[in-house]
Formats: C-alpha cells, sequence, structure tokens
C-alpha cells in the first residue's frame, strides 16, 4: 500500500496542471482564497477519480445501475483508495445528532458492522453458530412440566406500515392468532394499523403446555414457524410475561441461546432495536440531585425541606398537599416531622413513586362534598 497520494496535472475547472504529493494516513487539510481550487482538487478531482475507480471495479452488472462516471482531468494519480464525501451541514442541538449523524457516515458504518460482524455468545463468549430444530425441541421438552407456551413465527420486526397483505397471507394459510405489538389478535378481526407508525407482527403456530407426549406435535409446530419466517421463531413463555428468540442459524450450543440476524438497526441509537436501555440511546441519563431538591434536612415537607413543593403549609388547599397527605398516612410518616427523620421507603416514593403500590386519594370540595 502506498503511504501518499501523488497528484500530477490537476487542470478540473480552475487548476492549472497542480502537481501535489499528500501523505496518506493524515489529516490533512487545504487551505488558500476563495477561487483558488480547494474544492476542485478535494472533491471534482480527489474524490471524483476514487468514486470512479470504485465503480469501475465493480461486476458490469452492479455498474448499470450506477451509471458511467467522467473522468477528471488531470495526468496522474497514484495511491488513491475509494473515497466517501461529506457535506458540510450546520450543527444541531438534537442530543440524538452527532458528527456521525450529521455527516452520515454512521449510515455507512451501521451497514458495514450488520454485514462483516461477527457474533458472540454474551454468557460463554464462544461464536454463535447454527441451531437445529431438533435440537430446539429437546430445548423445550426439558422444561418444568405443565410450562404454558406458545410458539411464534416473527414476520414484521419494528417496520412501518399497514401490512394488509401479510394479515390477508396469514389469514388464508388457516392460522387463526396472530400478536401485533404485543397484543394477541383474532385475524378475522378488521385490523387497521397506523402506516406512519413501526409495527411488529407475529403469527401464532401453536399453544402448547409442556408434557411429556407432545414431542410430536412441537415438532410440527417448530417447523411450521421456521418455514414461516426463514428459520426464526419465538417462545412466549405465558406465566412469565417473556419471550425467547430461536434460530436456526445464529445459536450457542453452550448456552442454549439463539441470536437475531444482524441488521443495521442494531447498530443505531435512534432504534428501539439497538438503542441502549438505560439512557434510550441519548448517551446520558437524568438523574435526581436530592443535595440540590432538599437544602435542610432538619426542616418538615411543610416547612419547605423539598425546595420543588415549596412550603405546603401554605398551600394546604393544593392538589399537591392532598396527595402529599394521604401519602404520609399510608406510608406511616408525618409532614410535620423533620425531613431527615422520615422512613427511608417513605423517601424514596417521595422522588420515585410508589411503583406499582396502588393507595386511595379522597378529598372535600370547597362545598364540603
Amino acid at each position: 500500500m502506498h503511504n501518499k497520494i501523488v497528484i500530477k496535472g490537476a487542470s478540473e475547472h480552475n487548476l492549472k496542471h497542480i502537481d501535489v504529493v499528500i501523505p496518506r494516513n493524515k489529516f490533512v487539510v487545504f487551505t488558500g482564497v476563495s477561487g483558488s481550487g480547494k474544492s476542485s482538487l478535494a472533491f471534482d478531482t480527489l474524490y471524483a477519480e476514487g468514486q470512479r475507480r470504485y465503480i469501475e471495479s465493480l461486476s458490469s452488472y452492479a455498474r448499470q445501475f450506477l451509471g458511467q462516471m467522467e473522468k477528471p482531468a488531470y495526468d496522474y494519480i497514484e495511491g488513491l483508495s475509494p473515497a466517501v464525501s461529506i457535506e458540510q451541514k450546520s450543527a444541531s442541538k438534537n442530543p440524538r445528532s452527532t458528527v456521525g449523524t450529521v455527516t452520515e457516515i454512521y449510515d455507512y458504518l451501521r451497514v458495514l458492522f450488520a454485514r462483516i460482524g461477527t457474533q458472540y455468545c454474551y454468557k460463554c463468549g464462544k461464536k454463535v453458530g447454527s441451531q437445529t430444530a431438533q435440537q430446539m425441541v429437546d430445548y423445550l421438552m426439558n422444561l418444568e412440566q405443565n410450562t404454558k407456551i406458545q410458539i411464534l413465527s416473527p414476520l414484521v420486526q419494528n417496520r412501518k406500515g399497514e401490512f394488509k397483505d401479510i394479515i390477508d397471507k396469514i389469514r388464508k394459510q388457516g392460522f387463526v392468532r396472530v400478536r401485533i405489538n404485543g397484543i394477541i389478535r383474532d385475524v378475522n378481526e378488521n385490523i387497521i394499523l397506523d402506516k406512519k407508525s413501526k409495527h411488529t407482527i407475529e403469527v401464532v403456530v401453536d399453544r402448547i403446555v409442556i408434557k411429556s407426549d407432545i414431542r410430536a406435535r412441537l415438532t410440527d409446530s417448530i417447523e411450521t414457524a421456521l418455514k414461516l419466517s426463514d428459520g426464526v421463531m419465538l417462545v412466549s413463555y405465558v406465566d412469565r410475561n417473556k419471550s425467547q428468540f430461536f434460530s436456526e442459524q445464529n445459536a450457542c450450543y453452550e448456552c442454549g441461546i439463539s441470536y437475531p440476524e444482524l441488521s443495521p438497526q442494531m447498530f443505531s441509537f435512534n432504534s428501539p432495536i439497538g438503542m441502549c436501555p438505560a439512557c434510550n440511546g441519548l448517551g446520558v441519563r437524568m438523574e435526581l440531585n436530592l443535595d440540590k431538591i432538599i437544602h435542610d434536612h432538619n426542616k418538615s415537607i411543610n416547612q419547605g425541606a423539598i425546595s420543588f413543593y415549596g412550603k405546603l403549609s401554605e398551600k394546604r388547599n393544593s392538589w399537591t398537599y392532598r396527595i402529599l397527605s394521604q401519602l404520609a398516612r399510608k406510608y406511616n410518616f408525618s409532614l410535620d416531622q423533620p425531613f431527615k427523620d422520615i422512613n427511608t421507603r417513605a423517601k424514596r416514593i417521595l422522588f420515585y413513586g410508589s411503583g406499582y403500590d396502588k393507595f386511595r386519594l379522597t378529598w372535600k370540595s370547597s362545598s364540603g362534598s
């Protein structure tokens, strides 16, 4: 590989037979007054010739879709690789806008990683390989007896559209149920999907209770599911509210875990498939700084210990005061006691909510009713 790019006799646009040597694997900047030929050298000569040579290296079948590129005006160029040109754009303050997305380099990288990436099991670190339908049957037969499962065949994964043709095809093939965005629907319903929203569609192939005598039925159902979706299927554990992915192509023998095929979406922080579940792809997490919210731990909530609420003693008719009063009764603390003396569980609920723990809220209107 050459360690420099040699250009001789560059004459594109306003370049006058320029000779230049550019080091490779270095950050190189072209400077000069307006009209000196910076863009003509960088874009109209280097980039254009790099693209032209790349296209010429492709098959004649591929070249017919890309068209013929004209050769720039130059005498000789040596050491040039396929080139990528980045368009100058204004900066955005959107946290999902990065150098990679603005320059569109990110789009190339996602496709590159999806095509040449090698999958390894996250548990044992071994390379992911193929898995047979019989191995899937053996795995499921080893589940605890009376485990309720659903065999699903995924047809659409997080894509926009109405998918009427797919639903009609499912109906004609004799299937009764389909899971759309996590909800089981009857295929005979009038199913209308928003074409501007992303949807996930999975055919319910069979519903089975694991017992010693269902091996033949389970085998038939798994083979049907794999055939419908080109070698992949989902098993939904009814009592656990959990699903497990199985694949004929991407699975770990040691751990019995299957993986979906690599796709560009997996490498996108803007896609639900690829984004970090902790920060939702933003790279930062919003967290409470209790030292800034609580100025004085010796004060009570009514006295203004929590700066966000202010002095609640002056807002006894407010909706916030009513909610906090009911919380205090439910979790055994007082709005008049020093904040430092409130029990740990009550503090956590004050700042992070009660989760699935419900409580009754009662109040009287100004008329007394």
